[in-house]
């Protein structure tokens, strides 16, 4: 524990040096620092690892100009004029640094949880300690150090990393709770912010049973100012819509989170070592890695010029985003709530489909407004490299192709430094093939996590080398299937004949799809405060969006096709719907579907399934292998997977039952 003992003296004995990183002091915890870690795991010629977990402090001064753009950051203000806040941090780096690539691996924390897992391939965890937890140490084996630190107000948990953020004691304000419970047991409702009154005529509850249905009023009482229930502590009805607005106190400063991150990055990379600074002098690119809520976090991140630090330099020099769409996450919103996303049938009426959703700056129609994520960035040239990642679910359900288009739905030109992906067929996490959950059909199970491995080494040979990465894959021209709106709903819908989805027995088609509207929160939304909220649908007019045409299996077209859905065994969807028992038919979330072939062509078509069975598509076992070999091979040489992978894909076709 040597080298952790002296980061712990340097941090408390240079804390007032740090001042001008705005990182005043860092504190390693030893009871959860470990060196070396993964169990004394070496990790080829890289070597050992060591791991610090600790408490770093900072402050904000709320009149420079980068920290101004945060909402109420004046009124957080403490004696000496400055903005406070404490959060959790993670640095996993070589003991010897002298043997790492000199790059950053941000792991942009997902509600407090880190996703390094997802690269190592192996279950997450915050306090990585044994050998087991590196996996196969992907991470560590290239070089990488690792960092993390809390900035989500709404994370807890013991492993979780957190931060403190000012909390305005007193200031009401409008604010809104979307609350549905897959159960028939729930009594109560925790509000995300107190209530300002316990004075119910200032306060209304509705329910609806599906997304489409007319709200009705519903009796309900106060159990506290956080708490509210049925009357009578009746338990509310299982998956019915509940909707609950009211006046609450005490809202946090949570943008302060963006300019946390922006510092604590920008301390790792320029601090010195006697300012206590664990990667002092070896950092030389940084990369972050992020996972649906801190994918659009990051599009905040960007858009409010947090990838620019105190000193006018680059943050990031490369963005590895998965799943985060064209949305951002209220982050920089009085009483907004980083954790919730909106979906078919989940959280809606927020303010996080609010346009600029692509990187171009543009001017929507239907606000007036001209705007572009990259504004801010590309003023002060520090945008980063992206890799805009997303699946099916994406475009199904928080319409993803706003991404890539402007307001009139129309190509827009791939940006110098993004490029994008979709991942062909994938639902939003990797779901379960022999589990339904609350959906109709099973979930879907195909998995982006392999191609994620190849596209950080694209992105370091991108940002380091100039070595140009994958071309986009996106739904383009003759593969994009064209949502239509319908006035007065929350969804619009993908017509069967336009997708070209196949008449599968049993399996219900819908087509709903979750629209973006041009949504009306008030004359103050520009300074991140809600005055007309939650924003009413009712007649505005909704943006054109698209998904990826289906093949005559149902699987989609464009994008990715990772081997389960090039060489399928199944029709694999973006998109599910919910089981009556659980508000069905509505949209099943951030699920897919897996929806097996038949195995033989006699019970294909004693099932009525226009779908070839396995038997028609492969043959035998052996001809199954092949064709996984063939989409892997592919894979790789168009820059999505790792020889590594390739190799891992063929050895599980070989071990599987298919045809056997």
């Amino acid at each position: 524990m040597r080298t952790i003992a002296f980061a712990i003296v340097a941090a408390f004995a240079l804390a007032p040096s740090l001042a001008h990183a705005k990182i005043t002091s860092v504190t390693w915890d030893p009871t959860r620092s470990q060196s070396p870690t993964f169990g004394g795991l070496s990790f080829g010629s890289v070597g050992q690892y060591e791991k610090l977990r600790g408490t770093a402090k900072g402050v904000l001064d709320p009149n420079d100009p980068r920290n101004r753009v945060i909402t109420d950051i004046l009124a957080a203000r403490n004696a000496d004029g400055m903005v406070e806040y404490s959060m959790d941090v993670f640095v996993l780096k070589p003991i010897n640094l002298a043997n790492g690539n000199q790059r950053l691996f941000f792991d942009f924390n997902n509600r407090g949880q880190m996703r390094l897992g997802r690269l190592n391939q192996v279950d997450l965890n915050n306090e990585p300690t044994t050998a087991a937890d590196a996996g196969d140490g992907f991470v560590m084996k290239h070089g990488f150090a690792v960092a993390a630190n809390g900035w989500d107000f709404g994370a807890t948990g013991t492993a979780n990393m957190k931060i403190s953020v000012p909390k305005l004691t007193g200031l009401a304000g409008p604010s809104y709770e979307y609350l549905v419970f897959d159960n028939a047991t729930t009594t109560t409702a925790t509000l995300t912010f107190p209530a300002n009154t316990l004075d119910k005529t200032l306060a209304r509850l509705t329910v609806r049973a599906h997304l489409d249905d007319t709200r009705s009023d519903v009796a309900w009482e106060y159990v506290s100012a956080t708490r509210i229930q049925r009357q009578g502590g009746t338990p509310f009805q299982q998956s019915a819509i509940y909707e609950f607005t009211y006046i609450a106190k005490d809202p946090v400063v949570s943008g302060v989170g963006l300019a946390a991150t922006r510092d604590w990055v920008s301390f790792l990379r320029h601090a010195t070592s006697a300012e206590g600074n664990p990667l002092a002098g070896h950092v030389q690119h940084t990369y972050s890695y992020s996972i649906s809520q801190p994918s659009r976090t990051l599009n905040d991140f960007v858009r409010f010029g947090f990838n620019e630090d105190l000193q006018g330099r680059r943050v990031l020099d490369g963005i590895l985003s998965h799943t985060g769409g064209g949305s951002g996450d209220q982050i920089n919103y009085r009483y907004g709530q980083t954790g919730r996303t909106e979906r078919n049938r989940q959280n809606h009426l927020y303010p996080e489909g609010v346009f600029p959703f692509a990187h171009q700056l543009m001017t929507d129609q239907l606000s007036g407004k001209t705007a572009g994520r990259d504004e801010r960035c590309t003023a002060s040239n520090t945008c980063p490299k992206r890799f805009e990642v997303n699946t099916s679910n994406e475009y199904w359900v928080k319409a993803g192709s706003l991404l890539h288009t402007n307001t009139y739905g129309e190509d827009l030109k791939d940006p110098e430094d993004v490029r994008y992906y979709l991942m062909s067929g994938q639902s939003h996490g990797v779901g379960d093939v022999t589990d339904r959950g609350v959906c109709q059909q099973f979930t879907n199970g195909v998995s982006p996590y392999r191609a994620h491995r190849a596209l950080l080494l694209a992105l370091d040979a991108w940002v380091s080398y100039g070595i140009m990465p994958p071309k986009s894959e996106i739904p383009q021209g003759g593969h994009r299937a064209w949502a239509v709106t319908r006035p007065g709903f929350e969804t619009g819908v993908v017509p069967q004949d336009e997708l070209g989805w196949p008449s599968i027995p049993g399996v219900m088609y819908t087509g709903v799809i979750t629209t973006r509207y041009f949504r009306d929160f008030g004359s103050e939304l520009e300074s991140g405060i809600l005055s007309s909220y939650p924003a009413s649908l009712v007649g505005r007019p909704s943006y054109p969006i698209f998904v990826s045409k289906v093949d005559h299996d149902g699987n989609e077209i464009a994008g990715v096709r990772m081997p389960g859905v090039e060489a399928p065994t199944a029709t694999t969807t973006g998109w599910a719907l919910r089981r009556a028992e659980f508000g069905g038919p509505d949209g099943c979330e951030s699920d897919g579907q897996n929806i097996p072939f038949a195995t033989t062509k006699k019970e294909r078509l004693r099932n009525g399934d226009p779908r070839k069975s396995l038997e028609e598509r492969y043959k035998d076992h052996d001809g199954y292998v092949k064709e996984v070999a063939k989409a892997a091979h592919k894979l790789q040489k168009d820059g999505f997977l790792i020889e590594q992978d390739v190799q891992s894909f063929i050895n599980e076709a070989q071990a599987s039952d298919v045809l056997r």
